[in-house]
């Protein structure tokens, strides 16, 4: 059953309408939607405060907002991040023959949007369209690991340090200084620090902007992902990200 939310859908084609033709009124909106006044009024003036859309107030016509293009630009960097790593998270995929996931920075936390599974009877499995935290997993820490200290400090005031398993570290002292590790070898360890059972290993990509916007990893059951593993899959992941990150106009100084 296809579930409608009505205002919602109505936001959308007030959107369609204004990226047809701009400048338009409550009144012409109304008209060529047979929506009450009242009801487009409402929308607009939240589409505006959220940067949606714009106002020139002297005649009370609305247009697209700035926000929808940097929104745009997300989608449209998204896919295209999609489309390099793909070959290259096959690649993993069928060398290890264990899980491999291609994660996104969003706000606080790390989304999921791509995965190849292990053949294996015994895997970790596709969590796509999953957030997760950035603290306690090798594709968030990989990333946590190139924020400022300011940044490192505004996430955990936001997010705080939760606790998810045993191994989870809860501590900032601890947690700068794994970080620090990070950055020196190249490489992110999650060692069944968010879900028990589970260890990973995350590497970062860098955009043309030399931001480290996005992550990969390798996960898989703690008695096939073992530490003495962690240095190989590091590098394999190290070779695979660089190359990402170079398609993707990084270059490093």
């Amino acid at each position: 059953m296809q579930v409608v939310v009505k205002p919602v859908l109505n936001a959308i084609r007030i959107l369609e309408i204004l990226g047809r033709e701009e400048g338009l009124g409550v009144t012409q909106i109304s008209q060529l939607l047979e929506l009450p006044k009242s009801s487009v009024h409402d929308i607009l003036t939240t589409l505006y405060n959220e940067g949606l859309v714009e106002k020139d107030c002297d005649r009370n016509h609305y247009s697209l907002g700035l926000k929808l293009f940097e929104l745009g630009n997300m989608a449209r960097a998204n896919l295209e991040l999609r489309r390099i790593a793909t070959p290259f998270l096959r690649s993993l995929n069928e060398e290890l023959d264990e899980t491999v996931h291609l994660t996104i920075l969003d706000g606080w936390e790390v989304l999921y949007i791509e995965c190849f599974e292990s053949a294996k009877q015994l895997r970790t499995y596709s969590v796509i369209g999953v957030r997760a935290p950035l603290h306690c997993t090798a594709v968030g820490k990989a990333i946590l690991a190139f924020f400022t200290e300011t940044q490192v400090s505004e996430m955990i005031s936001a997010m705080g340090l939760p606790r998810f398993t045993e191994n989870t570290i809860t501590d900032r002292q601890r947690l700068d200084a794994e970080l620090a590790e990070i950055c020196r070898c190249g490489y992110a360890v999650d060692n069944a620090e968010h879900e028990d059972g589970v260890r990973c290993v995350g590497a970062p990509i860098h955009n043309h902007e030399a931001q480290v916007v996005a992550s990969i990893s390798v996960s898989g059951p703690s008695q096939r992902m073992i530490p003495e593993k962690d240095e190989e899959v590091g590098s394999l992941l190290i070779s695979k990200t660089t190359e990402i990150s170079r398609r993707l106009g990084y270059r490093k100084v």
